[in-house]
């Protein structure tokens, strides 16, 4: 990795020297816009809005807009002039709860090396944020524009997370926070089992961006020649969902396949119960009193004689042939 800023974290009295490094890098699939007929590569030119003329990187300034249309122009030297106390120096403020810093402030995430004078009080820092389950709150200015940040522990290394300022959170003002709807504890009690079905611990590598790489084969394919079959998404059924409780219910089940539990038993209706087991029992009674019928027309006496007839039978041809 490459360091893109160095400096110090001003910690009480302690100054520690460190590098900066990008935590985090961005994989997606980068394109270029090229004419459709030979590739050929389109650039842009930087041109003036007054008469058309390309304008020259070393003349080009940053311009602010005001309300009646007329632009202040300002150059690097007013840039310059102006107080950045926090260029060079990762200013520590104050130390808060973790819990207390809400993940929509954070911007981006860096890490933080040591210069080797500096591994010391480096590591007395980390391990003073890692048993007080505190954060350090800072400011830093990164490529000339100051940074509300926090300063945590990660695998070992000290975090530097950008942040936004307070004043550029929007508010969440929608409607349905001011409606009237009414949840029932039915439907309460289901949202609650299917967030439970779906419960686990978040484990980084098993998610992927599958786009990405569907992209990259269909790139590949286009290198080497291939004809391209476009793969058929499982559409998802919506079976017998006609309700809220219904699609809650049947997502809880889903869930619950997915991670290869048995499905609950679809218990009768309360209702139906009843009826069914009184209309079950006569059907009972009936084939027992058609069985013992049947048992009964059996000529089960005339049986017994045959075989005490054949006894005899036999004992008189024995006598007759001793």
């Amino acid at each position: 990795m490459r360091s893109i800023w160095k400096g110090s974290v001003s910690f009480g009295l302690v100054s520690i020297g460190v590098k900066l490094y990008s935590a985090t890098e961005e994989r997606d699939v980068s394109f270029h816009q090229v004419r459709r007929s030979d590739g050929s590569r389109i650039r842009y030119k930087r041109v003036a809005e007054a008469d058309g003329e390309e304008v020259p990187y070393s003349e080009i300034a940053k311009g602010y807009q005001l309300p009646s249309g007329e632009v202040v122009v300002l150059t690097d030297e007013d840039f310059a002039d102006l107080p950045l106390p926090s260029a060079r120096v990762v200013d520590v403020h104050q130390f808060v709860p973790a819990d207390q810093i809400d993940p929509i402030y954070y911007a981006k995430s860096y890490f933080l090396e040591p210069e080797k004078t500096a591994i010391k009080p480096y590591l007395l820092l980390r391990d003073a944020l890692e048993e007080s389950d505190m954060v350090g709150l800072v400011k830093v200015a990164i490529r000339n524009r100051e940074q509300l940040a926090t300063l945590r522990v990660r695998d070992g290394v000290i975090v530097l997370g950008t942040m936004i300022w307070p004043d550029e959170v929007r508010a969440a003002d929608f409607g349905f926070l001011d409606s009237d709807v009414e949840l029932r504890p039915q439907e309460q009690a289901m949202a609650r089992s299917l967030v439970e079905s779906m419960a686990g611990d978040f484990v980084p590598e098993e998610y992927t961006d599958d786009y990405r790489a569907a992209l990259q084969s269909v790139i590949e394919a286009k290198v080497e020649g291939r004809e391209i079959v476009e793969a058929e998404e499982p559409q998802p059924t919506a079976g017998n969902v006609v309700d809220l409780m219904s699609a809650l219910r049947a997502s809880v089940e889903a869930a619950k396949k997915s991670r290869g539990e048995p499905a609950a038993k679809k218990a009768p209706a309360a209702k139906d119960a009843a009826p069914a087991a009184a209309k079950k029992a006569p059907a009972k009674k009936a084939a027992a009193k058609k069985v013992a019928e049947k048992t009964a027309e059996k000529p089960a006496a005339k049986k017994a004689p045959a075989k005490k007839a054949t006894a005899a039978k036999k004992a008189t041809k024995a006598r007759k042939t001793a």
